[in-house]
């Protein structure tokens, strides 16, 4: 099917796409995502998330172990029908390959992070946590904006072995410090965001 401004839109396997797909089908735009076998497109970032993901990126790295990396904005493939891209993760060293890598398996994930945007609040809120957790990954921050003031918020969630879902071990607010998945301290103050 072709669209008004001569663009081809890819048509969809009866069966949905799967994880080669999102890897060999051309032309995709960046940051395109397969969420239960379709392809979600990104719309443009907005500062907020731009930044907040600085934060966090700079703040991780300030402290991460040797064992780790910390990565932003990499497909994690979760399973057949689902890679999405979370906007930070922290993955094991040894499961970093290469310059030309492009995905991790979700073994090697040990947190995601997700800065919510208008238009991937749902995916960002509901399903994506609940995929991460169904796929093992021990640790999930959401980030989100706050009142009128537009301040950062970090909602922190580790998996209830009993539901095998996340629950909620914290929110914050001026500082994020954490003994996991590591030691760290970030400053998520409405000043440190406008400072990047």
């Amino acid at each position: 099917m072709t669209a008004e401004h001569g663009c081809r839109w890819p048509v969809p396997p009866q069966d949905g796409y799967t994880v080669d797909d999102l890897f060999t089908l051309p032309d995709l735009p960046p940051h395109t995502e397969l969420i239960d076998g379709s392809l979600v497109f990104v719309s443009r970032q907005r500062i907020f998330h731009s930044r907040m993901i600085d934060l966090l990126l700079t703040g991780l790295r300030g402290t991460v172990p040797k064992h780790l990396k910390v990565l932003r904005e990499m497909t994690v493939v979760l399973d057949r029908r689902n890679g999405p891209e979370p906007d930070v993760c922290v993955v094991r060293a040894e499961a970093v390959t290469g310059l030309e890598q492009t995905r991790f398996e979700a073994a090697d994930v040990l947190l995601a992070v997700e800065v919510v945007s208008p238009d991937s609040a749902a995916r960002d809120r509901d399903t994506k946590p609940h995929k991460y957790a169904a796929a093992g990954i021990p640790h999930f921050w959401l980030v989100d904006m706050a009142g009128a003031n537009q301040h950062p918020v970090v909602r922190v969630y580790e998996p209830d072995p009993l539901s095998k879902t996340y629950a909620l071990t914290g929110i914050h607010h001026d500082a994020l410090k954490l003994g996991v998945p590591y030691d760290l301290g970030i400053d998520i103050t409405l000043d440190a965001l406008r400072e990047l």
